[in-house]
C-alpha cells in the first residue's frame, strides 16, 4: 500500500493578495513653501530686469494711493473745517426781478430776519462807492482792486471771523473814522499796523484791526470795513445793506431760507435771493470727488501698463529657461510642478511691485497731509483694494508665460 507523504502548505491569503496588488505609489507634489522658494529663487537671478517690471505696478499702485488718501484726507480737513464753521449760516441779497431791475433790500433787513423763530443773529453788510489807498501820494491807478464796505457791530462775531490784531468795530470806535482790513485788502495794502492811516478817497481812515480769512466768505478778504457812523456821515451811505448774514440753528436752517424771501419783501418775495455759504465748500468738494475719480481711473491704466510690463518680463524669462525648463522635466516634475513656479515667480514680482507702490503712496500722502496740515485720512480699504489689484495682476500676466512654461517638451528643451 502506497501513501502519499505530501503535506499540502497551509494558504495564507495575505501573499496571495501581495502578488495581485501593485505598489501604491504616492504623485508628485510641489509644496508651497518649495514653490515661493523657486520663485524667489528665479527673481534674484535677474535683478536689474526684475526692479524694472516691478516699478511699473510700484507706479500705479503709488499713484492709486496717493489719489485716493489726498482725497481723503482732504475730504476729512473739509468736513472738520465745516464742523467749526457749521452750515447754519445763509447770505441774504437783493435779487432782481423779472424785469430785470435790481430791487434793493429794505433797510431793516437784518431786524426782520431776527425775528424768524429759530435765528439765532443776523447782521447787515453794505457795499460803498471810494477807492482805498495806503497814501494819499499813491498813484490813482493803483486801486489794488480792494472794495469798501459798512458793516454791522455784530457782523465778525456772527461770521466767527478770526482778529489777526487789533479789534473788531464796536460802540467806542463807531463814529470816530476807523477801518478793519479783510486779510488780502491788508496784504495788498503792506499790512499797516494798527494805529496807521488809510485812505478812502482822500478821508483819512485809522486802522484798527485785520482779519483773518473768512473761509465761508471769501469774498470779504478784499473788503476794507469802515466803521457804521463814519460810513453814513462821510461816506453816503444811507442805511440800506447789500447783504445780511444769518445764523439760525441747525435743525432750523431749512425752514428759516425758505420763510426769509417772504419776510424781507412780502410783495415781491422773488427778489430776494438767499444762499448757504457752506454748500459752496460742498461743491467745491463734489468737484474734487469727481477729479478724484478721473485720477484713479489714470492710475489704473499705468498699473495696466505694469501689468503688460510683468507678463512681458515673464514671457521672456521663460524663453530663456526652456534648458532649465526641460531638465526639470526630465528629472521628473510634471507641467503643474512648472506651471507653478512660474505663476509664483509673477505672482512674487507683482507683489514686490505693490508693497513698494504702497510704500512710496503713503510716503506722498503723509507729505502732502502735512504740508497743508491735513489729518492723515488713507482708508484700509484703498490698501486692501491696491494688494488686491496687484495679485490679480500677477495672476493675469503670469498665467500665459506659465503655461507656455509647462507645455515645454523635455527634449526640445534640452536640445535648445
Amino acid at each position: 500500500m502506497t501513501h502519499d507523504l505530501t503535506l499540502d502548505a497551509p494558504h495564507d491569503p495575505a501573499v496571495d493578495a501581495s502578488d495581485d496588488v501593485p505598489f501604491d505609489v504616492p504623485p508628485s507634489k510641489l509644496r508651497r513653501a518649495d514653490a515661493v522658494r523657486l520663485g524667489a529663487a528665479g527673481l534674484r537671478a535677474r535683478p536689474s530686469r526684475i526692479v524694472l517690471s516691478a516699478l511699473g505696478i510700484a507706479i500705479g499702485i503709488a499713484a492709486m494711493i496717493a489719489v485716493v488718501g489726498i482725497s481723503t484726507s482732504s475730504r476729512a480737513a473739509l468736513d472738520s473745517e465745516l464742523a467749526r464753521l457749521g452750515t447754519n449760516l445763509l447770505r441774504v441779497e437783493a435779487g432782481r426781478q423779472s424785469q430785470g431791475e435790481n430791487v434793493p433790500l429794505p433797510a431793516d433787513t437784518a431786524a426782520r430776519v431776527e425775528r424768524l423763530p429759530g435765528v439765532t443773529g443776523a447782521a447787515g453788510l453794505a457795499e460803498l462807492s471810494g477807492t482805498v489807498y495806503r497814501s494819499p501820494f499813491t498813484p490813482r491807478a493803483e486801486t489794488n482792486a480792494l472794495a469798501v464796505r459798512a458793516a454791522d457791530e455784530s457782523f465778525a462775531d456772527l461770521l466767527e471771523a478770526r482778529i489777526v490784531s487789533g479789534r473788531w468795530h464796536d460802540r467806542a470806535t463807531d463814529g470816530r473814522g476807523t477801518v478793519v482790513l479783510g486779510s488780502l485788502a491788508a496784504q495788498r495794502l503792506g499790512s499797516p499796523p494798527v494805529g496807521s492811516q488809510v485812505f478812502v478817497d482822500d478821508l483819512p481812515l485809522t486802522v484798527i484791526g485785520s482779519l483773518a480769512p473768512l473761509e465761508l466768505a471769501p469774498d470779504l478778504d478784499t473788503a476794507v470795513f469802515v466803521d457804521p457812523s463814519t460810513a453814513r456821515a462821510e461816506l453816503g451811505w444811507d442805511g440800506v445793506p447789500s447783504a445780511v448774514f444769518e445764523r439760525s440753528t441747525d435743525d432750523t436752517v431749512v425752514d428759516v431760507r425758505d420763510r426769509i424771501p417772504g419776510t424781507v419783501a412780502p410783495v415781491t418775495p422773488g427778489s430776494v435771493a438767499v444762499s448757504r455759504p457752506s454748500d459752496a465748500l460742498a461743491a467745491k468738494d463734489a468737484a474734487d470727488s469727481a477729479f478724484t475719480s478721473l485720477l484713479v481711473g489714470l492710475s489704473g491704466v499705468a498699473l495696466l501698463v505694469g501689468g503688460v510690463g510683468v507678463a512681458n518680463t515673464m514671457v521672456i524669462t521663460v524663453l530663456e529657461r526652456r534648458r532649465e525648463i526641460g531638465l526639470r522635466r526630465a528629472l521628473g516634475a510634471t507641467r503643474g510642478h512648472v506651471r507653478s513656479q512660474f505663476l509664483v515667480e509673477a505672482l512674487l514680482l507683482s507683489l514686490v511691485g505693490g508693497v513698494i507702490g504702497l510704500a512710496i503712496g503713503t510716503v506722498v500722502v503723509v507729505a502732502v497731509a502735512t504740508s497743508n496740515g491735513w489729518v492723515l485720512a488713507v482708508p484700509w480699504t484703498a490698501y486692501v483694494a491696491g494688494l488686491g489689484a496687484t495679485l490679480a495682476i500677477g495672476v493675469v500676466a503670469g498665467v500665459w508665460p506659465a503655461v507656455r512654461a509647462a507645455r515645454t517638451p523635455p527634449t526640445v528643451a534640452l536640445t535648445a
